[in-house]
């Protein structure tokens, strides 16, 4: 072989060309040329993050009031509908009030004719008063026998009791048309207070009956404040506390964020599909009226919140013998552990110091490039 090479060198450096060619092309076909992608990276960026506890609440008025009837009857007239704006005092509906206006003209005569009877008492008691002044003046005179002055003294102090009698009943009477005069008033309907009318649950001609209980008929309520109620988990409601801030938006317009504060958490769970909920709740304003009753809200409870700070994925923070570390990626390429201090943490997220602005960090490692092994897998080598 040496010999033969010796005899024909040029033919042996042709062959050695050829084979080193082979060998590159096969290298290439491999997909040798294409290195292997070894880190998933992520930027230190700066932004701003917050710790949530999240919950679907319901919205309601935060101040209304039941308009209901005190009086039996026929609802005659009503006066508003749903979604009008109504005024304190504002008369809303009329219930059938002859009924009530008889009792009270019934009452209203017997409070005269008890009158008139005190009138005859109080003409009799002057009568009965001069009888006994006279019989008082012949019984000093020795003019008139005892039992003539006897009888005029008691006819004086009967009409006495008779008025004081009379005086009661007519007093007794009076507070009894009194109670029927309002209860004739009952029979019109007007609004306690200023607000909109947001149920209307009764219809002109229904019977009424408020004997057993009162009737409601409508609701109105005050929409420039809502009330949001939230349904947090009982494995979330140690996290919250009164005073923290909480903000929500609408399934049916998420960009428009409500700001607002945690007012109250209600003691006594509700259980739905064998899970314990608390309700939380909370008012915001609702100047402009886009806020209705009935409306679903996605809350979120801030339990902490970092602004403009230096942030990582939370998979390249890891726990190191002195604490939490990163690897960062150096200018050739090649991570090296640095030490950070975790901040506020998220699902995503963590704030961290330690750090720069536009450090490139790892966050996992790959093996090989997906368009490699994919590439590969065409030709039949997987």
């Amino acid at each position: 072989m040496k010999n033969w090479m010796r005899r024909r060198p040029k033919t042996a450096v042709t062959v050695t060309l050829c084979v080193l060619l082979l060998l590159l092309a096969g290298w290439r076909w491999l997909g040798g040329s294409e290195p292997a992608q070894q880190w998933k990276t992520a930027t230190v960026t700066r932004t701003d993050i917050e710790s949530v506890v999240t919950a679907l609440g319901t919205l309601e008025p935060s101040d209304y009031v039941d308009v209901g009837a005190q009086v039996s009857g026929q609802l005659t007239h009503l006066y508003v509908d749903v979604g009008d704006t109504v005024k304190q005092g504002q008369l809303l509906a009329q219930i059938d009030a002859s009924v009530q206006q008889a009792r009270v003209d019934a009452g209203l005569a017997e409070l005269e004719a008890l009158r008139a009877q005190l009138q005859q008492q109080q003409a009799e008691l002057q009568l009965a008063q001069l009888q006994f002044q006279r019989q008082q003046r012949l019984r000093q005179a020795d003019a008139t026998s005892e039992d003539a002055f006897q009888s005029a003294r008691s006819s004086l102090a009967v009409t006495r009791a008779q008025i004081l009698v009379l005086k009661a009943q007519i007093k007794q009477k009076q507070s009894t048309v009194d109670g029927d005069q309002a209860t004739l008033g009952y029979a019109k309907i007007y609004a306690p207070r200023d607000g909109t009318v947001v149920t209307l649950d009764a219809r002109e001609g229904q019977t009424l009956n408020a004997n057993q209980t009162a009737p409601v008929l409508m609701r109105i309520a005050d929409l420039s404040s809502m009330l949001v109620s939230a349904q947090v988990s009982e494995a979330d409601v140690d996290s919250l506390s009164e005073g923290m801030p909480v903000y929500f938006s609408t399934l049916g317009n998420s960009k428009v964020r409500y700001d607002s504060t945690l007012e109250q958490i209600l003691p006594t769970p509700e259980e739905v599909n064998n899970v314990v909920l608390y309700t939380a709740r909370f008012r915001v304003a609702n100047p402009e009226g886009r806020l209705m009753s009935g409306m679903t809200a996605q809350v979120f409870f801030v339990e902490e919140a970092a602004r403009d700070a230096l942030a990582v994925p939370v998979t390249a923070v890891k726990d190191g013998p002195d604490g939490p570390r990163v690897q960062v990626l150096g200018n050739k390429g090649q991570p090296h552990w640095q030490a950070v201090t975790k901040g506020v943490t998220n699902r995503v997220l963590v704030a961290v110091t330690g750090l720069e602005e536009g450090q490139t960090v790892v966050t996992g490692k790959v093996s090989q490039a997906p368009a490699q092994t994919e590439d590969r897998r065409r030709r039949g080598l997987f």
